[in-house]
């Protein structure tokens, strides 16, 4: 596999057989960064672009962004999102966590992932 990681960054990394060089691109977040080296020096080359690319952020006071952050948004049909709640309501659990154990329940049941 060509992905390299870092600092919680994966760099994915293709080979460019016209210029003989390896280039790169962090994957997963929608910044751009990119890196390129020969096979040597190709994972200095990402940890380099990872450094860089956070004391950037750190500079201009932006946050970096990440790759999964643990949280994201989903659109439901309204009465699934109504049957959720009841349901969480009467096991006194959060919305959250139900949906978690659902997605836990069908990750098992596809081993694939």
């Amino acid at each position: 596999m060509n992905i390299l990681e870092y600092k919680g960054y994966r760099g994915k990394v293709e080979y460019d057989a016209e210029n003989f060089m390896l280039h790169g691109k962090v994957v997963g977040i929608d910044d751009l960064i990119t890196f390129e080296g020969n096979s040597e020096h190709i994972e200095d080359e990402f940890h380099s672009a990872v450094d860089d690319y956070l004391e950037f952020c750190e500079e201009v006071g932006k946050s970096p962004e990440k790759e999964y952050c643990g949280s994201f948004n989903i659109r439901i049909k309204p009465e699934l999102h109504k049957k959720l709640a009841l349901k969480a309501r009467t096991t006194n659990e959060s919305l959250n966590s139900l949906v978690e154990k659902a997605i836990v329940v069908y990750l098992k049941s596809n081993p694939a992932f």
